[in-house]
């Protein structure tokens, strides 16, 4: 029996209509976006918004983006975030956001190594799973390489 998913942070990401979005916010007034969500005042000091949160909209954020820099993760986090035990290094990509243009830092999908990637490439947003325990799968957004 296939166990049930969920997001291993509530409110970072979706994946309710079938494409994986970044959950944030976004200024009404400059346009500047947030992730995670900002619910307290843009903080743009060029904004010449209310600065009260209510300038502040639900977003979602582009799905796909280019490299910009990755890295092997060798080692295990330390609490709070949750790994699998026994640990299993991954590869981390910090990927610019075509829409955005913000860099945004998540996991590379299992089975790559950095030796398959490279600075530019273009990739899109997935879910993958984080952990698991016995009730759930934890997921988590998870980039993959895709062709231009």
């Amino acid at each position: 029996m296939q166990k049930e998913q969920r997001p291993a942070v509530a409110d970072w990401f979706t994946a309710d209509d079938g494409v994986v979005r970044l959950q944030g916010t976004r200024c009404n007034d400059c346009g500047t976006p947030y992730f995670p969500k900002n619910t307290l005042a843009c903080r743009n000091p060029q904004c010449s918004g209310k600065k009260d949160g209510s300038e502040l909209a639900e977003y979602l954020f582009s799905t796909r983006g280019r490299i910009w820099s990755y890295a092997d993760a060798r080692y295990k986090p330390p609490p709070p975030y949750v790994s699998p035990d026994p640990f299993v290094p991954y590869v981390v990509a910090a990927v610019e956001l075509e829409v955005e243009q913000m860099v945004v830092l998540g996991q590379v999908v299992r089975g790559l190594t950095v030796d398959d990637l490279a600075v530019g490439m273009a990739v899109e947003l997935t879910a993958g799973v984080l952990y698991e325990d016995d009730e759930a799968e934890h997921t988590v957004w998870m980039w993959r390489p895709v062709n231009d």
